[in-house]
């Protein structure tokens, strides 16, 4: 592990008429709304389901077992919390059994809002829970998804798994990893571009994207590219 992580990322202040929140009844488990971190403008978001555990027992901060992961992730592939803002399904840790499609449909709406507050340009989903509320399909699987960029909620949205489920079966780490290294490679050709644009030939030759699917410089699969704001992007 480096010096570089775990750290704790900035938390996003909760919107002040949504703090008081009851839909979801998880106000009653006793833990705090956490909206979202690391940076709220960022164009890449992660979805997870719920924000963990983020206070010991004597109410200290640390990062869980979750965000570790996802931050060695983060750091492997090159980028920073800059590039990346957090945000959950459920936006209260639940502390015991609860009703879980009730309390998920509860709190839906505000990530539909933060989505249209923020329009981020790529939404990468952790976990079955967070896949199958996005895409709004309970039978989604990430097994099944991951691999591909899809369009929902007129995102460019990918899949991995949770990074519990890496933590516990290491044999999903190398996949976990080649998942966000395709992100990654993303967000840096893109601040690349952003300060030198390409030549249309240099982009015909590299076949590169901006969050684009199916692959990135799969030079096999013909592209067509658009210059919009000095960004590039391929694969309508």
């Amino acid at each position: 592990m480096t010096s570089s992580y775990p750290r704790l990322w900035p938390e996003e202040q909760v919107p002040g008429d949504a703090e008081g929140c009851t839909d979801c009844g998880l106000h009653l488990h006793g833990s705090r709304m956490v909206w979202g971190e690391g940076n709220p403008t960022a164009p890449i978001w992660v979805l997870l389901d719920n924000p963990g555990a983020r206070e010991d027992r004597e109410g200290k901060s640390y990062v869980c077992g979750t965000r570790e992961t996802l931050q060695e992730a983060v750091d492997q592939v090159g980028l920073t919390e800059k590039d990346l803002y957090v945000t959950y399904l459920l936006k209260r840790r639940p502390h015991r059994a609860y009703d879980k499609e009730s309390v998920r449909r509860a709190c839906l709406k505000h990530l539909e809002r933060q989505l249209g507050e923020k329009s981020p340009q790529w939404v990468i989903c952790l976990g079955n829970v967070a896949v199958q509320w996005f895409f709004l399909d309970l039978e989604a699987e990430v097994r099944k998804l991951r691999g591909s960029w899809h369009r929902v909620r007129e995102v460019r949205t990918r899949v991995s798994y949770h990074p519990l489920a890496v933590r516990r079966r290491p044999n999903l780490r190398s996949r976990f990893l080649e998942d966000w290294r395709t992100g990654g490679r993303s967000r840096r050709i893109s601040r690349e571009i952003k300060r030198s644009p390409p030549s249309r030939r240099w982009m015909e030759g590299y076949n590169v994207g901006i969050g684009c699917a199916p692959a990135i410089y799969d030079t096999s699969i013909p592209a067509k590219i658009h210059y919009i704001n000095n960004t590039i992007c391929v694969w309508e």
